[in-house]
């Protein structure tokens, strides 16, 4: 194939991407104020949101495969069951960071997605990160640790460290799609699967309650099917640490939807962490994407025709 034509696919693909992933990162905004607006127990809401979910998933799947035999697998594989059980965990850590932390706290500390993707492309795929990388992992971590200072003796200590747990596993999902190189769209809906044994059994034990059920419905059946979708296919065409960049957009949008609806103001302490977090994955992410652009030409130009 002529280079051309390469570098005319390689960008048409990271277009792809790109769009793919905003669209999933913008729609998962909308994530913690619909959990917030139900007011429901833990795991009434966890069970509620997972099983619309699935079942959301599985008629788009259906709809799909009837349509066209080109419909993605549900699970494409082993690789497809361990990624799907990564995203389920992931739910559950979730929710328990949302009723165990501020909206503020849980999404600054999800923005260390982007770094743990970073770190753990390193690890198992042999993506050793530049030195800006490597740097800004340390900006974030001065961050991190402010934020969760503010938390040691308010209660907030648990969540934050389960919401830590959750970009580790959220960071561990996309790497091992990315590693795959196969189209895990359906595997995050079919991963919901495991919350929802697992809320299930909880809830038979501490009963269901939910005051405003429909706004987990429109969570569970709309937001998440979506959000996810875009962002499990995301790795296909775009690397891991760019694609846990658009979580970026639940960590910036989130805490003013939660502020506008809420009036839940983030702690002093909470604002200057976030702040540094943000400001450290924007200039990263800024200089990922265009010396990544760069080093994907190169690579291309250099494939035999």
């Amino acid at each position: 194939m002529e280079p051309a034509k390469i570098l005319s696919t390689h960008s048409t693909d990271h277009r792809k991407g790109l769009l793919l992933t905003f669209i999933g990162g913008l729609t998962l905004t909308a994530d913690i104020p619909l959990i917030r607006l139900a007011d429901g127990e833990a795991w009434s809401i966890l069970l509620a949101r997972c099983a619309a979910t699935f079942i959301a998933g599985v008629i788009f799947w259906s709809v799909w495969r009837w349509l066209s035999p080109k419909a993605p697998p549900l699970l494409p594989g082993g690789l497809g069951v361990l990624v799907a059980a990564l995203y389920g965990l992931g739910s559950i850590t979730f929710i328990v960071a949302v009723y165990n932390t501020s909206t503020a706290n849980l999404v600054f500390i999800l923005a260390f997605t982007t770094m743990f993707s970073a770190l753990l492309s390193w690890v198992f795929l042999k993506h050793r990160p530049a030195n800006a990388t490597l740097l800004a992992m340390a900006v974030m971590i001065i961050g991190v640790l402010i934020i969760v200072r503010d938390s040691i003796g308010s209660g907030n200590l648990f969540g934050d460290l389960v919401a830590l747990g959750s970009a580790f596993i959220i960071a561990s999902a996309i790497t091992v799609s990315r590693h795959s190189g196969r189209n895990m769209g359906f595997t995050a809906l079919i991963g919901v699967l495991f919350p929802l044994l697992v809320a299930a059994a909880m809830v038979a034990k501490t009963g269901y309650r939910i005051e405003a059920p429909w706004w987990i419905v429109l969570n569970g059946a709309i937001v998440w099917p979506i959000s996810f979708y875009c962002l499990a296919t995301g790795p296909r065409f775009l690397s891991a640490p760019e694609v846990a960049m658009f979580y970026l957009l639940e960590t910036v949008l989130a805490p003013v939807w939660v502020w506008l609806i809420f009036s839940e103001a983030p702690s002093r302490n909470s604002l200057i962490g976030g702040t540094i977090l943000i400001v450290a994955l924007v200039a990263h992410s800024l200089w990922q994407l265009t010396h990544g652009r760069r080093r994907a030409a190169i690579r291309a130009l250099q494939q035999p025709a």
